[in-house]
């Protein structure tokens, strides 16, 4: 019986966010949405508790705490710290923001961008750097008492399944766990054109450890070497019956979190997991 939400619908300013913000939400069939803080040392108490009321008055719960911040691998040390600082103030704000949990981004040594590839992502000093930087971050979330979902992603650090196993057994904390999205890890076309298979062997190692999760799809376009990209739900490869029962089985009070789609699109893709996961057999929890 999981969850809905959204990664969206929220303004970029979360104090700008008002009951109508909520109450549309809501309408379109949402029972969580994603707080995403975009300057996260500058979130104060008084603006998180205000959301969280406003949230709770309009059924719509704060499912996932997300921050921007420098990436806690970044080869300067003093980057490095400050995303480390931000990641730790964050989970205080996640508390006061009363989310699901704080999501962790693992970053990449790419200047470009956390998502993108850099041939040092997989040195094991990398993984190190990851380690040593989630285990600071963790003793600020037992102190809180918030849980983190790391995400992968096959351009990442954390590009399978067996590595991200690997980081949570190496910090060594009871506050990390994971953020399934299957998406991220379609990595060649053997994936892509055998999403089941690729599923169930994400959540054969990671299934315990699941929080949450995120939705989308993806295509493969017909281009000289291999070129995966993002769609709509309904409209890719993705195998969603197999994702939606396997989360539900792993993580049957989480959220399932659509994500990176304009809001005109979002209704469509909403409409399409939600069908999916019924004619799966999931029973979804309505807004309360």
């Amino acid at each position: 019986m999981a969850f809905l939400g959204v990664q969206g619908l929220m303004p970029r300013d979360l104090r700008e966010v008002s009951d109508a913000t909520i109450s549309r939400i809501r309408e379109l069939g949402f029972a969580g949405a994603a707080c995403r803080y975009h300057d996260p040392l500058s979130a104060t108490r008084a603006d998180a508790t205000r959301l969280r009321e406003m949230m709770r008055a309009g059924g719509v719960a704060p499912c996932q705490a997300v921050a921007r911040h420098p990436d806690l691998v970044s080869p300067d040390p003093r980057r490095r710290a400050l995303g480390i600082e931000s990641m730790q103030y964050m989970c205080k704000v996640t508390r006061w923001l009363g989310a699901g949990n704080l999501y962790v981004r693992p970053g990449s040594l790419n200047p470009e961008g956390s998502w993108y590839p850099h041939p040092d992502n997989f040195r094991p000093e990398t993984f190190d750097a990851l380690v040593d930087s989630l285990k600071q971050v963790c003793i600020a979330a037992e102190s809180e008492g918030v849980m983190l979902a790391v995400e992968g992603h096959a351009l990442s650090i954390l590009n399978t399944p067996e590595r991200i196993r690997d980081l949570i057994a190496a910090v060594g904390s009871d506050t990390l766990r994971f953020n399934a999205d299957p998406v991220n890890f379609v990595g060649s076309l053997a994936d892509a054109y055998d999403t089941t298979a690729m599923i169930n062997r994400l959540f054969d190692a990671l299934g315990e450890y699941t929080i949450c999760g995120h939705a989308k799809d993806f295509v493969v376009q017909d281009r000289l070497v291999l070129h995966i990209e993002e769609a709509v739900i309904g409209e890719g490869l993705l195998d969603q019956a197999a994702y939606l029962r396997r989360f539900e089985e792993a993580c049957p009070d989480g959220y399932v979190q659509i994500e990176h789609l304009p809001e005109e699109r979002i209704p469509q893709a909403r409409r399409s997991l939600y069908n999916t996961g019924v004619e799966a057999g999931i029973t979804w929890r309505e807004p309360t």
